[in-house]
C-alpha cells in the first residue's frame, strides 16, 4: 500500500526558508515512472502545483516558483524534500506531497497535507 506523509514545522517566519520532507512507503521512489511532486492549497484557494522530481532524479518546477523552489531526494530513506526560499504570509497553505505519472502528470496517491503558517 502506497503511503505519503508530510513533516515539517507549521509555523514559520517571514523571509526564512521553508523546509518540508515526505516520507514515502509502499513504493520506492526511483521507480519507473513515477514522479513525486508538492502540490499547495492557500486558504480559499485552489490547489497549486509546486514542482515535482521524477524517478531518475529531474526535477521540475512552476515556473512562478521556480526562482524560491528546490526539491530533492535522499533515495536511502525514500524521502523526497521542498525547500521554499524568501517565504512570506501569501506562503501560507495546506502543503500535499503526492505521487504522480510522468507521462500524465496526474496524481494518484496524496499525503494527508501539513499545515505552513507564515507569521510577518
Amino acid at each position: 500500500q502506497v503511503q505519503l506523509q508530510e513533516s515539517g514545522p507549521g509555523l514559520v517566519k517571514a523571509s526564512q526558508t521553508l523546509s518540508l520532507t515526505c516520507s514515502v512507503s509502499g513504493v520506492p521512489i526511483i521507480t519507473s515512472y513515477y514522479s513525486w511532486g508538492w502540490i499547495r492549497q492557500p486558504p480559499g484557494k485552489g490547489l497549486e502545483w509546486m514542482g515535482a522530481i521524477g524517478y531518475d532524479g529531474t526535477t521540475y518546477y512552476s515556473p512562478s516558483l521556480k526562482s524560491r523552489t528546490s526539491i530533492s531526494r535522499d533515495t536511502s530513506k525514500n524521502q523526497f524534500s521542498l525547500r521554499l526560499s524568501s517565504i512570506t504570509p501569501a506562503d501560507t497553505a495546506v502543503y500535499y506531497c503526492a505521487r504522480g505519472y510522468e507521462a500524465s502528470g496526474e496524481y494518484d496517491y496524496w499525503g494527508q497535507g501539513t499545515q505552513v503558517t507564515v507569521s510577518s
